[in-house]
């Protein structure tokens, strides 16, 4: 897909006067598109500008982290790559000693769409570019249905295999199940998620109501680091990274 990206001109108008002093007299505003125009006659002498320093860009940005098994996005109420990178939070918890329920990734931090065929760490860095740290945190089962409600009304955010939610088009969670059962309201729930969100960001304020939180500050912790650890991990058994809508986040239509 190509990325069209807008950039705003602005030309000031201006006079001097006797005292040689600047007034200015008008604003004009205007844009420039730049978009896949641009790639069929590129300007050579530009591009020859360019050649070192895209060359030390494309050794940073272009090594290979794995294999992706399809075009993924992140999608309300369930998208694919939502659905991933909560899978990945869960199966980053074994390096950290913990066993979570269950994961949430915000979808305000999913920044682009991942493609299919080869990652390199460029594709992880445009989807992860934020200095998200991993975390865990406890919540009580009244206090998840809270937060459970909270993402109902942004309309979905991703959730990592083993949840099931339905919600309506206006924003009401209907019913909420975590590994095949209802939520129970007196029981606790350990979650992983990214620091990020631990203050109530993103209109998920229940979140603050957190107990025994765990978040490792240091940079390996970043989130994108572990997406690209557990992409390392997949191509290492040769396997390709896939994703499937599983009915996570389903709309009722009754309501």
């Amino acid at each position: 897909m190509k990325k069209q990206v807008i950039i705003p001109f602005l030309m000031a108008l201006a006079v001097v006067s006797c005292r040689s002093h600047y007034e200015l007299k008008s604003i004009e505003r205007s844009r420039i598109v730049v978009d896949a125009r641009y790639d069929t006659q590129p300007d050579q002498e530009a591009c020859q500008f360019l050649a070192p320093y895209k060359h030390q860009v494309d050794s940073v940005m272009g090594p290979k982290m794995g294999r992706s098994a399809r075009y993924m996005t992140a999608q309300r109420p369930e998208g694919t790559l939502s659905n991933l990178l909560a899978d990945i939070l869960v199966w980053a918890a074994k390096d950290y000693n913990e066993t979570p329920d269950f994961g949430i990734y915000n979808m305000g931090g999913v920044r682009a769409d991942l493609p299919k065929g080869d990652v390199t760490y460029g594709d992880v860095l445009d989807v992860a570019p934020f200095e998200n740290k991993i975390a865990f945190v406890t919540l009580s089962g009244a206090d998840l249905l809270e937060l459970f409600g909270q993402m109902a009304d942004t309309g979905g955010e991703g959730v990592s295999h083993g949840v099931r939610l339905v919600i309506t088009k206006d924003g009401k969670l209907v019913s909420a199940q975590v590994n095949g059962l209802p939520v129970d309201t007196s029981k606790d729930y350990r979650i992983t998620t990214i620091d990020y969100l631990l203050g109530g960001t993103d209109k998920m304020t229940a979140f603050k109501k957190g107990r025994n939180v765990n978040s490792p500050q240091e940079k390996r912790n970043n989130t994108r680091f572990i997406i690209m650890n557990y992409f390392k991990d997949q191509m290492k058994q040769g396997k390709e990274v896939d994703s499937q809508i599983e009915g996570r986040i389903t709309l009722n239509v009754e309501h």
